[in-house]
C-alpha cells in the first residue's frame, strides 16, 4: 500500500530544508580546509579519537549534527493498511563553551539545541482518517555545566522548551523548563550513559486548549569502537508524557547503529546509520519504528579560551 503524502512547495518544510543544506554547505566551504583543533588528521587513529569524542555528550568538540529520519507509525485509530510513513530532519548544533581551566581540568557549558523539521507526518483527523503535514517543531535547549570528572561523564543544568512550532500539531504553544542530566562512563574502547530531560510548562498562550507540558525525554547510549574509525552501539530516546491518556504515555525504542568517521577535504565527518523499533508505543497512534541517517561534520571551536580563565 502506498502512503499518500502531500506535495510540498518551495515554502515551508522544503524551504527550511534548503536553508539547512546551505548551512552544511557553508560549513564545508568555511571549515573544510581547516584541520580539527591543532591535530594532524593524517591517519585513522586521529579519526577514531574524534569519533569517540563525538559520542561523548560532554566533550569539547564542536559539530553540526544533522539527522534524517524515516519513521513508521501505527495504532488502534488505524485499522486498515500498513503503517503510516513520515519523514523529518533534526538539526542539533553541539557547541560546548569552555568556562574555566584547561585540558582535562576544564569546566564546560554544553549547549545543544534540538530543532526538528517535519517533512511529512501522518496526523490523525479521525478514525482511519489522516492528514500528512509538514513544518517546524518546538525547540528543546539543554544548558548543562560539565565539571572535570576523569573517565566519568557528568553534566547538570536546565533544559528549556521554546515554542517554535509552525503548526499546532507539532508543538505545545508553551514555554517550558526543567532539569537535565548527563551521567556516564568512558573507557578506552567504549562509552555509555544516559541523558534524561524533564520539562514542565511555565508559560504559554494556548494552555486552555492543550494540557500543560509535563514530559520526559531520556536518551540512553552505548558505543564500542572498532578499527578504522568504525563504531557500533545504540542511542534510542525514550519518551514519557505524564498528561497523555492511559496507554498513550510511553514510547520505548530499542535499536542498533553503525558509524564511520571519514574526511571531506580536511574536515572530519561522521556518518551514522540506525534502526530502531519501539517495544512500547502509544496505543491510539504512535511511532513503531524508524530508520535514521546522521551526518555530523566537525568544525573548529569558535570559543577557544575559557571565559573565566584558569589553568
Amino acid at each position: 500500500m502506498h502512503t499518500k503524502v502531500r506535495t510540498l512547495g518551495r515554502t515551508g518544510p522544503t524551504q527550511v530544508c534548503y536553508v539547512w543544506l546551505m548551512i552544511l554547505a557553508a560549513t564545508v566551504i568555511l571549515f573544510g580546509g581547516t584541520a580539527y583543533g591543532q591535530q594532524n588528521l593524517s591517519g585513522q587513529q586521529d579519526l577514531s579519537e574524534i569519533s569517540k569524542e563525538l559520542t561523548n555528550p560532554v566533550s569539547n568538540v564542536w559539530s553540526m549534527f544533522t539527522e534524517f529520519d524515516l519513521f513508521f507509525s501505527d495504532g488502534n485509530i488505524k485499522k486498515t493498511g500498513g503503517s503510516k510513513v513520515g519523514g523529518r530532519m533534526i538539526f542539533q548544533p553541539v557547541l560546548p563553551i569552555p568556562l574555566y581551566g584547561e585540558g582535562p581540568h576544564q569546566w564546560k557549558l554544553i549547549t545543544r539545541p534540538t530543532i526538528p523539521e517535519v517533512f511529512s507526518q501522518p496526523v490523525p483527523k479521525g478514525f482511519n482518517d489522516f492528514a500528512n503535514l509538514g513544518g517546524l517543531g518546538d525547540t528543546q535547549l539543554p544548558l548543562l555545566v560539565s565539571p572535570p570528572t576523569g573517565n566519568w561523564l557528568l553534566g547538570l543544568g536546565p533544559t528549556l522548551l521554546l515554542p517554535t512550532a509552525t503548526r499546532t500539531e507539532f508543538g505545545r504553544q508553551q514555554v517550558g523548563a526543567g532539569p537535565a542530566l548527563i551521567v556516564g562512563y568512558k573507557a578506552k574502547d567504549w562509552i555509555g550513559g544516559v541523558f534524561p530531560q524533564y520539562t514542565w510548562r511555565v508559560a504559554g498562550w494556548n494552555g486552555k486548549d492543550k494540557p500543560d507540558a509535563s514530559y520526559l525525554s531520556l536518551l540512553y547510549f552505548f558505543a564500542y569502537s572498532l578499527p578504522d574509525a568504525w563504531q557500533i552501539g545504540f542511542n534510542p530516546t525514550i519518551n514519557y508524557d505524564a498528561k497523555a491518556t492511559s496507554g498513550n504515555r510511553w514510547n520505548v525504542p530499542v535499536g542498533l547503529f553503525v558509524s564511520k568517521m571519514t574526511k571531506v577535504g580536511k574536515m572530519p565527518v561522521k556518518y551514522v546509520l540506525s534502526i530502531e523499533y519501539s517495544v512500547a508505543s502509544q496505543y491510539a497512534f504512535g511511532q513503531r519504528a524508524q530508520v535514521k541517517l546522521s551526518i555530523v561534520p566537525v568544525i573548529p571551536s569558535l570559543v577557544k579560551k575559557a571565559i573565566f580563565g584558569g589553568s
